[in-house]
């Protein structure tokens, strides 16, 4: 007779093995051309900064990463937009994100795409300072862009949803001397809000993750009372854990009386979700347009 073997320890959640996690957190498993999606944000770039008005490699702070690339609109005294690029905090750069600013920037809305340095050369915890930093920075300086800092939001997509999370957590007024709440809008798209998962993932041994930075990186679980509001949202087509992320973090940003909404982009994946910034008539634009005013 064979004896009852113990069931596998969990890892995370009902998730036993690496593979599970990675078929959850990995987004390029399911691509037929794995690279496709990185070279469609380049050429949408590359279209950016041929067509569009723009000022590159803007310093925020002082090392050589901390630079903002901005995108003005056409009309002076123009709603912000900053954007929080993804790549799991170890990849890509503004560059491959210019093409968010093709749709905004049609709509009358300025766009600023923030460059940060990559894990594991930092950590997260030094990313979320950068990030910080560079939103601070924008507040206090876009005017001179023809920005206006009193019609100012920030967004960001995969990694950047959770740094645009983690912007939501700040105590602007203690760090940095702005008003409370100077975001008006935000928009996470497809954000790791919990992250611990990733600690028995693919990417593990380029972001070094421990219980200490899990704990100060998990926006799900430091959510404050903000006056900001948010769309949590995520592909359609995306994994079970995706759309489960942005659950919990709708879930802990209402459960403080936050104003927020919960809903995915239909029939999109982890790359084409951003597709709404594109076109002036996309889902992602329209949202800013209405929470900004124009």
């Amino acid at each position: 007779m064979t004896a009852n073997l113990p069931a596998a320890p969990m890892l995370y959640r009902e998730f036993s093995t690496q593979a599970q996690i990675d078929a959850q957190y990995n987004p390029s498993i399911a691509l037929a051309d794995p690279a496709a999606p990185g070279k469609h944000f380049v050429a949408q770039s590359a279209l950016a900064r041929a067509s569009l008005k723009q000022h590159l490699d803007i310093p925020f702070g002082a090392t050589v990463h901390e630079t903002l690339d901005i995108f003005p609109a056409d009309a002076p005294n123009a709603p912000v937009f900053v954007f929080i690029h993804g790549g799991y905090w170890r990849a890509l750069s503004s560059k491959e994100f210019s093409g968010v600013a093709l749709g905004l920037q049609r709509r009358g809305i300025t766009t600023v795409v923030v460059n940060y340095a990559l894990c594991p050369w930092v950590t997260i915890d030094e990313i979320t300072r950068q990030v910080r930093a560079a939103v601070a920075w924008t507040v206090r300086n876009i005017a001179q862009y023809g920005g206006d800092p009193a019609r100012f939001s920030v967004g960001g997509h995969s990694a950047g949803g959770h740094l645009t999370a983690m912007c939501l957590q700040t105590d602007w007024a203690r760090d940095y001397g702005l008003a409370p709440d100077p975001i008006k809008a935000a928009l996470c798209i497809s954000g790791i809000y919990d992250i611990a998962p990733l600690r028995y993932s693919y990417l593990q041994p380029m972001i070094q993750l421990d219980d200490g930075v899990v704990r100060r990186n998990s926006p799900a679980y430091t959510a404050r009372a903000c006056a900001t509001p948010t769309w949590f949202t995520w592909g359609g087509a995306e994994t079970s854990e995706f759309a489960r992320q942005a659950q919990s973090m709708h879930a802990a940003w209402g459960a403080l009386g936050n104003q927020s909404e919960l809903r995915p982009i239909a029939g999109a994946d982890h790359f084409t979700v951003l597709a709404g910034f594109e076109r002036p008539e996309g889902e992602l634009c329209a949202w800013l347009a209405g929470q900004l005013g124009v």
